[in-house]
């Protein structure tokens, strides 16, 4: 009796899982999902985690998509710039589905493979033209305020998104950029020797300013030191003169009285001998000591 009730409820169990199977269907957070009811899909998209009730196959079938954002690389390929120029470029790309009910019927069993197809060859179209409306020097440039990667970028990926509308792929572009630049091998030395004429174009200039800033400056210097040199010159001959006309003063005294000028050179240079402590051994007879003789006798030695 009791392996019947295990048996039976071993069965109750599993018929409960098969309709289970049958009848419902689980969407995670980051799928999203399709209801089709005879080939046709529901009126909108399954999007929020939950567990979903449907009809056995082949009354409704469930498609389940990836919902999170698919990048992918396109190849290096070769497109001539406004100005004549062969560029090699590469363009990262990141997208998702953004309408699963429009993306289902347009790629086989909602292919990412078959929707990344199509979406190279929708960025191959569009770097062509945007390529073709720009020169070289928009993408590669010595002056960093020239270059107009980020608008390239932009406007490619504005392109490619109203294709993606227009054509109903229920596909959005979250982000696109520029990943490679190059240049075929018989560009890159026109190019280098381009930007290296237009760097030494700046040298020049630099230098130029820089040579006519320090001619400013030594101008200004040589006018300030004649000015301080012309009033230093004033300032000389005015002491000079005022010097000179002392002395006349004192030249009338001495020409009246050439023995007190006598006596006053010999003062100075007797100043000057006794400037300093020093024991002196000298003839009175000899100028200027000669002012020793005839002094009168001291007092106490009296």
């Amino acid at each position: 009796m009791k392996k019947n009730l295990i048996t039976v409820i071993i069965a109750a169990v599993l018929v409960v899982i098969f309709a289970l199977l049958l009848f419902t269907f689980q969407v995670r957070q980051s799928e999203v999902a399709v209801l089709t009811t005879f080939g046709k899909p529901a009126a909108n998209n399954i999007d929020q985690p939950n567990l979903y009730f449907k009809w056995p196959w082949p009354i409704q079938q469930v498609y389940r998509f990836d919902q999170r954002v698919q990048i992918f690389e396109d190849k290096f390929s070769e497109n001539l710039t406004a100005d004549g120029t062969m560029l090699l470029t590469s363009v990262y790309v990141g997208w998702r589905i953004s309408d699963a009910k429009e993306f289902f019927p347009k790629f086989a069993g909602g292919s990412v493979a078959a929707a990344q197809r199509q979406l190279e060859q929708m960025l191959r179209s569009a770097k062509a033209a945007v390529i073709g409306t720009n020169n070289l020097a928009d993408f590669v440039n010595s002056d960093p305020t020239q270059l107009k990667l980020e608008a390239i970028e932009n406007e490619i990926q504005t392109r490619v998104q109203k294709e993606l509308v227009s054509h109903n792929y229920g596909i959005s572009i979250e982000f696109l950029g520029i990943k490679k630049l190059g240049l075929p091998e018989n560009v890159t030395t026109a190019v280098f020797d381009r930007m290296k004429s237009e760097r030494t174009k700046y040298i020049s200039e630099a230098q130029f300013q820089g040579e006519a800033e320090a001619t400013k400056i030594k101008s200004a210097a040589e006018r300030q030191a004649a000015d301080v040199l012309a009033n230093a010159q004033a300032a000389a001959t005015r002491i000079e003169g005022e010097g000179v006309a002392e002395a006349a003063k004192t030249l009338s005294v001495f020409q009246q009285n050439p023995e007190l000028a006598i006596f006053q050179s010999q003062l100075e240079a007797l100043k000057l001998s006794l400037n300093q402590k020093a024991t002196l051994i000298f003839d009175e007879r000899t100028p200027p000591f000669s002012l020793f003789q005839n002094l009168p006798a001291n007092p106490s030695t009296k």
